[in-house]
C-alpha cells in the first residue's frame, strides 16, 4: 500500500465514528499534492446536503483526532467539504445511489473517435458500467473509464 493509501486509509478510519456523531456520511478521502503543497480532503454528504456548519464541526473535530494521532509525516492542509453538485463517482456507493441520473463520463482511449460520453447511468459490475446514450445502452470496461461524474444541469 503506498503512502497515499495508507494515510487516506487511516484518515478514513479516524473520520468513521467523528461523522456518525456529526450526522454526515464519508463520500471520500483523497490525500494529494497540488502545486508542491500537500492536501488531506474529507468530502462529507448528508440527505438533502452539508452545510458550512457540518464542514465546520468535522473538519474541527478530524483536526483535534490528526493532532492527537500524528501519522502524517509531511506538511498538508486539511480540508472539509461537500462532493459538489458534479460529484465524481469514484466507489460503487457513489455508482448505487446515481442509478438513473445522468453522468458524464470520459474514456483513457477514443471510443468510435470519441472520449466523452453523456447519459444515464443504468448500472454497474465489478468490470464494466452501462449508461443508456442516445436511447441505447452502451457498456464502457471499468479500466477504460478515467473519470465519470453527475452531469450538472443548467
Amino acid at each position: 500500500m503506498s503512502k497515499r493509501e495508507t494515510y487516506e486509509a487511516k484518515a478514513t478510519e479516524m473520520l468513521e465514528p467523528i461523522c456518525r456523531e456529526k450526522g454526515v456520511e464519508i463520500y471520500d478521502v483523497e490525500y494529494v499534492q497540488e502545486a508542491g503543497e500537500w492536501y488531506l480532503r474529507a468530502y462529507i454528504d448528508k440527505e438533502g446536503g452539508v452545510t458550512i456548519d457540518d464542514c465546520e464541526a468535522v473538519s474541527r473535530a478530524m483536526s483535534d483526532a490528526l493532532d492527537a494521532n500524528d501519522f502524517i509525516e509531511d506538511a498538508y492542509y486539511l480540508e472539509v467539504s461537500s462532493p459538489g453538485l458534479g460529484r465524481t463517482l469514484k466507489k460503487d456507493t457513489h455508482l448505487q445511489k446515481s442509478i438513473g441520473e445522468t453522468v458524464e463520463l470520459k474514456t483513457f482511449k477514443p471510443i468510435d473517435k470519441r472520449k466523452e460520453f453523456t447519459g444515464i447511468l443504468k448500472g454497474f459490475t465489478q468490470s464494466s458500467i452501462t449508461v443508456e446514450i442516445d436511447g441505447k445502452d452502451t457498456e464502457f470496461l471499468r479500466n477504460e473509464v478515467a473519470l465519470i461524474k453527475l452531469a450538472l444541469d443548467f
